[in-house]
């Protein structure tokens, strides 16, 4: 009798020491380390996260749009983006005593364990790794930009190496532990969003309209017409790609039933999508008055003059992406941590961390160097995979959880979003991978 007494306690003992654990890994993850976030640091998180390189390409995006169909598809986006973003903030805490504080942990609540985990995290990886790529090109462009404006005389260097100089940053900067301990960097990185976006359209005043100025669609055939319409909506879907990382960020703020994170964490989002309007709408459609068609993939390559000012904006860039690149590779590191400690059972090390992250950036920074066509690659991505995680994943998630009245006004929004975001999946990817093969043609590899 007495032995059949002991095996609850032996139960509960193992079972306390489980969970002491699990806290402890969770304690040591990116994403699950740190709590005490304030409300500001969700604001300059998301306005990293969301205005990345791709506002530079925006004007050139609306050029191949057009005006009417430009302008209709910017303020369609920002709206369905907001409203996604509002409904991921939302389902972040549903469950009482509950936080869902990675994508595919929202995923696996609405869609299953195993199914939540094959619908997220692909299309997760895909647009963080995607982003992380994108941006060591832009990296490297920029500081090449940089180079060429300031010392015209000198030796020209390659692309290659100024996109090694680029990750020798990550190389540092990777070893930050969690979210808050990159809010300085975010908060910079903010700010330079603000500036860079800022200097775009009022250069491109100050050169005033250019006298060959032409709205017409640049490629000469209806199918290139049509292809670089499709590549465009690539180019918009990934301005848009901040939704990535927003339960991540709203993760290291505090909740409790009386306060729950939502209330601060829908503050920052606010702050961020009125600075996301003032960076992206006057850049997109200055630059495209000013320069009409014969706008550059990157609006700052347009601008040559003031020389100081043009390279200012791109340090600013480069600042930027610095901040960008960490935000997008934070919930990647969790992901390939949490999968050594808890399925491969490593011991949470400062060695595993060292190597798992110099790894990363080693091999974001080899397939930049590969493939640095930015605007199909912006395309390709764009559509491929930051439609779904954006403009209406969320919106499938709702509907699978929540179950609103047929034909009542959340169900017919959610639908709507639904429809547009599978079009824009469907659609931009094939644009954006015509220009990659068109690119292919005529390049050489590391040059």
């Amino acid at each position: 009798m007495g032995i059949q007494d002991q095996k609850p306690e032996k139960e509960d003992y193992d079972s306390v020491k489980i969970d002491q654990k699990q806290k402890q890994i969770d304690d040591w993850l990116p994403i699950t380390s740190s709590r005490n976030a304030k409300w500001w640091y969700a604001a300059f998180h998301n306005v990293t996260a969301m205005v990345g390189a791709g506002v530079l390409s925006l004007p050139y995006a609306m050029s191949n749009l057009g005006w009417g169909p430009g302008v209709v598809i910017l303020i369609l986006s920002w709206i369905i983006t907001l409203y996604t973003l509002w409904q991921m903030v939302e389902m972040h805490e549903m469950v009482p005593g509950k936080r869902f504080d990675r994508y595919h942990e929202l995923g696996q609540h609405a869609f299953g364990e195993k199914l939540g985990l094959y619908i997220v995290v692909p299309q997760q990886l895909i647009c963080e790794v995607g982003v992380d790529i994108v941006y060591m090109v832009t990296g490297g462009k920029s500081l090449k930009k940089v180079h060429d404006l300031v010392c015209h005389n000198c030796k020209p260097i390659k692309k290659t190496y100024f996109i090694m100089i680029f990750a020798s940053v990550h190389f540092v900067l990777a070893h930050l532990p969690n979210f808050n301990s990159i809010s300085g960097i975010s908060l910079a990185a903010a700010v330079m969003s603000l500036s860079y976006s800022t200097i775009a359209w009022s250069a491109s005043i100050h050169k005033g309209v250019q006298p060959d100025v032409d709205y017409g669609y640049i490629a000469s055939s209806t199918s290139g017409t049509v292809f670089n319409f499709l590549t465009a909506l690539g180019d918009v879907a990934f301005a848009y790609a901040g939704h990535n990382v927003v339960l991540e960020i709203q993760a290291t703020i505090p909740s409790t039933p009386e306060k729950p994170s939502k209330g601060p964490m829908w503050k920052g989002v606010l702050i961020a999508y009125i600075v996301v309007g003032l960076c992206y709408f006057p850049v997109a459609l200055v630059g495209y008055y000013i320069f009409g068609n014969n706008v550059e993939d990157n609006i700052l390559i347009s601008l040559e003059k003031p020389t100081w000012l043009i390279v200012a904006a791109n340090m600013f860039v480069v600042v930027h992406v610095i901040g960008s690149y960490q935000l997008y590779a934070m919930p990647v590191f969790d992901m390939l941590e949490t999968l050594l400690v808890k399925k491969l059972k490593f011991k949470p090390s400062w060695m595993l961390r060292f190597i798992t992250r110099n790894l990363y950036v080693a091999a974001t920074m080899f397939v930049a160097i590969c493939f640095p066509f930015f605007g199909g690659l912006l395309g390709f991505f764009g559509g491929f995979a930051f439609a779904p995680t954006t403009y209406f994943l969320p919106c499938i998630i709702w509907l699978a959880i929540y179950k609103p009245k047929k034909f009542s006004l959340s169900w017919l929004t959610n639908w709507i979003c639904i429809i547009l975001g599978l079009l824009l999946m469907i659609l931009s990817p094939i644009g954006g991978l015509r220009n990659i093969i068109l690119n292919a043609k005529t390049y050489q590899f590391f040059s």
